[in-house]
């Protein structure tokens, strides 16, 4: 038997079998699409442990600069397991594309930085909304602030923070979609006057340059604020039962390896971040910096998401709001903490 009639017949044979947490029954590949920020933490760390591999899960890996990039892919079958940000989630299951969020990875991570350009306007006392003012009334102009495209968790939790928590006028800011990469480059470059960031990027641009300041924590840009999450596509758990309970297993012990021993999580991060470029130091930094917040439990982030895709809506990004009836499945969370992960 080639490889090939191994893994459909080892697929078959688990789509007949119930829940069995450590037993090894299945050898599947997982096509996971993901974004490269610290969010994903978990998930890097339970594969390089090889927790999942013990699990009988294997994963090939393409990497993506937003959820919103995601949904083609998901939409078209392309990839299995879906690792980025929620907001697009519930848009892409409206369209008809079955998608299940089994787990959460982080929240609070999306923060608000300013460039040199800015970071001056910020000064001791002086609010958000000031700042911005001050900056078009100097430059005659508004500042630039770069984010991920509409309808992304980034993009919304930034406008929430101007418009809703700030109350910046918005002939103050003008908000320029990119993708993760660029608004790390332009940052550094002053090509735009702050943006939306999340960790590596926040701990890698202030290395580089101190002026880059952080303006707003993740809690104060969207309370609650939902983030990276993990989810599957309906076909792909309905064949592998096993091996989405094997990632979820995964996900929780790498929570708390990275909360006990972030040194120890740090290699498998930069090997998945960083390229083998980034200072492993750097990436050890950003898993305890304050826009990293590893949280697996997914029905923490519901209500929140609720919140979040109701002003979506209020945006324009969302036409309505979209029932989230099938989109979160807990069961796997709450049997990988039965089964003490």
């Amino acid at each position: 038997m080639d490889r090939r009639q191994f893994l459909i017949a080892g697929a078959s044979l688990a789509a007949t079998l119930p829940f069995a947490g450590a037993a090894r029954a299945q050898s599947v590949t997982a096509r996971v699409g993901y974004i490269p920020i610290v969010g994903t933490a978990p998930f890097f760390v339970a594969s390089g442990e090889g927790w999942l591999k013990q699990g009988g899960l294997d994963v090939a890996l393409t990497v993506f600069e937003s959820g919103p990039n995601m949904i083609q892919a998901l939409a078209s079958g392309t990839i299995d397991v879906y690792v980025a940000g929620v907001a697009p989630l519930a848009v892409a299951r409206s369209r008809g594309v079955d998608i299940r969020v089994v787990a959460s990875t982080a929240i609070g991570e999306n923060v608000v930085v300013s460039a040199p350009s800015l970071t001056k306007f910020f000064t001791a006392g002086t609010s958000a909304a000031a700042a911005f003012k001050a900056f078009r009334a100097a430059n005659g102009k508004p500042a630039r602030l770069a984010t991920q495209p509409a309808g992304s968790v980034p993009n919304t939790t930034l406008q929430y923070w101007l418009w809703e928590v700030a109350k910046v006028d918005k002939a103050d800011v003008e908000i320029v979609p990119m993708g993760i990469d660029a608004t790390q480059q332009a940052i550094l470059a002053g090509a735009v006057d702050g943006g939306s960031v999340r960790e590596p990027a926040l701990t890698i641009i202030q290395s580089r340059n101190p002026q880059i300041k952080l303006i707003a924590g993740g809690e104060e840009v969207f309370p609650g604020q939902p983030g990276t999450v993990v989810a599957v596509s309906g076909a792909f758990a309905t064949k592998n039962p096993e091996a989405v309970q094997t990632l979820v297993n995964g996900l929780v012990k790498a929570a708390a390896l990275i909360k006990a021993n972030p040194a120890k999580a740090a290699p498998h991060v930069g090997a998945a971040l960083g390229k083998g470029i980034v200072d492993p130091e750097l990436i050890q930094k950003a898993l305890v910096s304050p826009a990293s917040q590893f949280e697996i439990d997914p029905r923490k982030i519901i209500e929140p998401a609720r919140a979040m895709q109701a002003y979506q809506v209020k945006l324009g990004s969302l036409e309505k709001e979209l029932p989230f009836d099938g989109l979160f499945e807990t069961r796997y969370y709450e049997r990988a903490v039965r089964a003490g992960g």
